[in-house]
């Protein structure tokens, strides 16, 4: 099973945001309809390296420019909607997020009814916010909803049912429902299989997700060749230094690390960092998230010493792009102070625990992370022998898992 005490960056599952709206103009577009259609270019482009902050003013912007040009019912402004709480979404900024999502929801079901696929989409973005909060018992209808619809209105057999299936068994997923997410992840591969034929990048996403699900209960042989054969696709369909095939890799690699299988997993670990350097930039989350791998695949051999300075890398890259209050920050500490408690190094841990604490109770306050920091703080007091401590700490978390 997974090493207990920590969490990465970025979780190996995939549930598609859906933007079925295109961008649409006629075809004399007005200065004004041009102007949205860069800013909104612009935002994608920034999203896509990683820069939300630098994002969010340009995604205010063009829905702005939206509002005026098309009026604030148009489906366009439903796009610049979906962009600017995508951006809030990504910065860990989620109050903002939500009624930008809402608001989305509720022009699409007015202009187009309810029971249209684009309803579907927006009800598929805001469950993926709830989700991302550890707020499981309002995602798991709107991901239902959206099923229902896409079923309805482009049958059992669409790639766009796929995805609401594979929202709907990450959510199973999460919450221990092994026995039901297992048959909707098979249904999502057999879709897309289907749908798109047996070598599209889709699915690949399909294939690592029933891998992440046999990898995370420890079913390493059902996994391995799933994440095999979506790193394969990947490869062939996208190229060797595409994105989403250091996503592969970084999938594959902790399969390896688990086992104790550290020589192959270092390499894999080390490619995926080196193709998400290059083509996303040495400061993008996801290179966050590689150079995260690798420090625990270091701290897993007790090489201490050369994940410190990976672990530091985390942090100093995750504030830069996401802020200091993001859940991502938090990760990177947890994970700091789990390498200085196996060290012994307790006084340096524990402020690094509680400022992860204070990010995710403000941020995610129902998360499961949330436990997981709380469980880590109280094996750090049982180890510094305040033993009153470490027991609240222990049934605060235990009170947080029985919700979920």
């Amino acid at each position: 099973m997974r090493r207990s005490g920590r969490w990465l960056n970025a979780g190996a599952l995939t549930i598609t945001l859906m933007m079925v709206l295109g961008l649409s103009f006629s075809s004399t577009a007005s200065a004004q309809e041009a102007r949205w259609k860069a800013l909104s270019n612009q935002v994608e482009a920034l999203y896509r390296q990683g820069k939300y902050r630098e994002a969010i003013p340009i995604a205010k912007e063009a829905l702005q420019v939206a509002e005026q040009t098309f009026g604030s019912g148009h489906p366009n402004v439903v796009i610049s909607l979906n962009y600017l709480a995508l951006v809030y979404q990504n910065q860990g900024q989620y109050a903002e997020a939500e009624p930008l999502h809402k608001r989305a929801l509720a022009i699409a079901e007015k202009t187009l009814g309810p029971d249209h696929p684009e309803v579907a989409a927006s009800l598929n973005n805001l469950a993926l916010l709830y989700y991302k909060q550890g707020q499981y018992a309002q995602t798991e209808p709107l991901f239902k909803r959206a099923l229902a619809i896409n079923e309805k209105a482009l049958g059992p057999d669409h790639p766009y049912v796929a995805t609401s299936v594979n929202g709907l068994a990450v959510l199973y997923q999460a919450q221990g429902k092994y026995a039901e997410a297992e048959p909707l992840y098979e249904r999502s591969l057999a879709i897309n299989e289907k749908a798109l034929g047996p070598d599209h990048p889709d699915v690949a996403t399909s294939l690592n997700n029933l891998a992440e699900f046999y990898h995370v209960q420890g079913k390493y042989a059902q996994a391995e060749p799933l994440y095999k054969r979506a790193l394969a696709i990947r490869e062939k369909a996208l190229g060797p230094e595409h994105p989403d095939v250091a996503q592969s890799l970084s999938n594959l690699a902790p399969l390896y690390d688990e086992q104790g299988q550290y020589a192959e997993a270092e390499p894999l670990h080390k490619r995926a960092l080196a193709i998400r350097e290059k083509a996303l930039g040495p400061d993008h989350p996801a290179v966050a998230n590689s150079l995260n791998n690798l420090a625990e695949l270091y701290r897993a051999q007790g090489k201490y010493a050369q994940a410190e300075p990976l672990y530091k890398r985390v942090l100093a890259i995750a504030k830069k792009a996401l802020g200091p209050d993001h859940p991502d920050v938090a990760t990177g500490l947890n994970n700091l102070a789990v390498l200085y408690r196996a060290q012994g190094q307790y006084a340096k841990a524990e402020p690094l625990y509680k400022r992860a604490l204070s990010i995710l109770e403000k941020t995610v306050p129902n998360h499961p992370n949330v436990a997981t920091t709380l469980e880590n703080m109280a094996k750090l007091y049982t180890n510094m022998g305040r033993d009153d401590e470490a027991g609240i700490m222990a049934a605060r978390a235990k009170r947080i898992r029985a919700k979920q």
